[in-house]
Parts: structure tokens; C-alpha cells; sequence
């Protein structure tokens, strides 16, 4: 099956140098948990605790980034922690990473290893191809955990299918496209913003993709295609 297609909507060109990375793994397995990924858990965590402090977190380059682009966009980053600043911090407060199943605990340990936010859309959900684009007032999105929609403001950049917003870029993914044990497929976007070269989101969407396969089992014949040219 081709790559997934980005598309770069005209209203968040205003955003210089906001780049992001979309690739496809198919044929994923995807379990409630895996001790070889317990373990690996264990490692990242104490790799986290002797790399970071609170006090600094918030100066390291890539986080700023995306401190910087929530200010831009009406987030306050100091309510609304940027998904990968939110995991580290999670790791240096005391508390285990989330266990939600293989795959997405597999994308989270690479987004806390890379300091990089990724989001994941299961390929069965997704109808068409993906925009990034800004909301549009009045739009409604529920993500995942979220127990009733959120009315967009119009300030937000979203990604969007045919169907409707499917992420509040680059921090909530939408619970109509969640990663679940039925999924066979999965679309990863490597979400970076102004500041962060693309070189570093390549290398976030090697990890991601190589500790994907190592931990969800691939089944016989599974592939995986990225799309690293340009968004359009």
C-alpha cells in the first residue's frame, strides 16, 4: 500500500518551518502489554532520570519548540504540557510511563527518547487523505479520554480527514481514530513545529518505527512505508 499523503493546507503556511513526517506500518499486532517492553520501559525511565531535572525541563531546545508554537496557537504550556515534556515530566515526578497497550506504549517511549510528539491514527479509521489546516470555528472534536466533544475555536491548527478533525495538532489525537487491539494498521505522524530541523524529525520516525516493530509482533509480510518528502 503507498505511504500516507500530508497535505499543507494554505491557512498554516503563516507557520514557517512547520514540518511533519507521516509514515504507515501495516500488519501490527497489538497486545495489552509484553514483558520485553516492561523491561525496555524500565531502562527508558532510568535513562530519563539521569538525563533531565524539572527545574531544566522546560529549556531543553526541542521542548521550547513546542512551548513556543503552543503560545502561537493559544495553549498555555505550563497548563498544557506538550506531549513529550508531559511524559518526561510524568518519569521525574515519580510515576511509571502510561501502559495503554504495546503500540502506543511502543510510540511513547520513542516520543520520550526523542523528545519528539508523534501522533498514531489506526489506517482503518482514516477516510481520505490527511490535512493539516486551522480549525474552523464551531468545529467539534472529541479525543481519546475526552467524555464529551470540544467546540473549536478557530485558533487551533488541526489534522483533519474527510470525516472531520482527528487531531488538535501536535498535543491530542482523536478517539474515532484511536490505536486499538483490532488494529492492523497504523498511520504515525511525527509532529514537529517551527525550530525543530527535519532531520530530527527522520530520526524520530526511525526509532518510532524500528521500536514499533520490535515490540507489536509484525506479522508475516507486514510492511512499512514512509513518506519523507515535503508536505504539500
Amino acid at each position: 500500500m503507498p505511504g500516507p499523503r500530508l497535505i499543507l493546507d494554505r491557512s498554516v503556511r503563516a507557520f514557517d518551518g512547520l514540518d511533519a513526517v507521516p509514515f504507515l506500518l501495516e500488519g501490527v499486532r497489538v497486545a495489552s502489554e509484553r514483558a520485553d517492553l516492561e523491561a525496555y520501559k524500565a531502562e527508558v525511565v532510568e535513562r530519563v532520570r539521569t538525563a533531565y531535572t524539572l527545574e531544566t525541563l522546560k529549556d531543553v531546545p526541542e521542548l521550547r519548540a513546542y512551548r513556543d508554537f503552543f503560545w502561537r496557537v493559544g495553549i498555555d504550556p505550563t497548563k498544557t504540557r506538550p506531549a513529550a515534556e508531559a511524559l518526561i515530566r510524568r518519569i521525574l515526578g515519580g510515576k511509571s510511563p502510561p501502559k495503554i497497550n504495546t503500540l502506543v506504549d511502543a510510540y511513547n517511549l520513542a516520543s520520550i527518547e526523542t523528545r519528539i510528539a508523534l501522533a498514531a491514527f489506526d489506517l482503518a479509521t482514516l477516510r481520505g487523505d490527511l490535512v493539516m489546516r486551522m480549525a474552523r470555528a464551531g468545529e467539534e472534536f472529541l479525543g481519546i479520554g475526552m467524555e464529551k466533544s470540544v467546540v473549536l475555536t478557530g485558533h487551533e491548527v488541526v489534522n483533519v480527514d474527510d470525516a472531520g478533525p482527528i487531531a488538535i495538532y501536535p498535543y491530542r489525537d482523536s478517539a474515532r481514530t484511536a490505536i486499538t487491539p483490532s488494529t492492523r494498521a497504523t498511520v504515525f505522524l511525527v509532529c514537529g513545529v517551527p525550530g525543530i530541523p527535519r532531520e530530527t524529525l527522520l530520526d524520530a520516525q526511525a526509532m518510532t518505527r524500528d521500536l514499533v516493530l520490535r515490540f507489536c509482533g509484525l506479522r508475516s509480510g507486514a510492511s512499512a512505508t514512509a513518506a519523507t518528502s515535503p508536505l504539500r
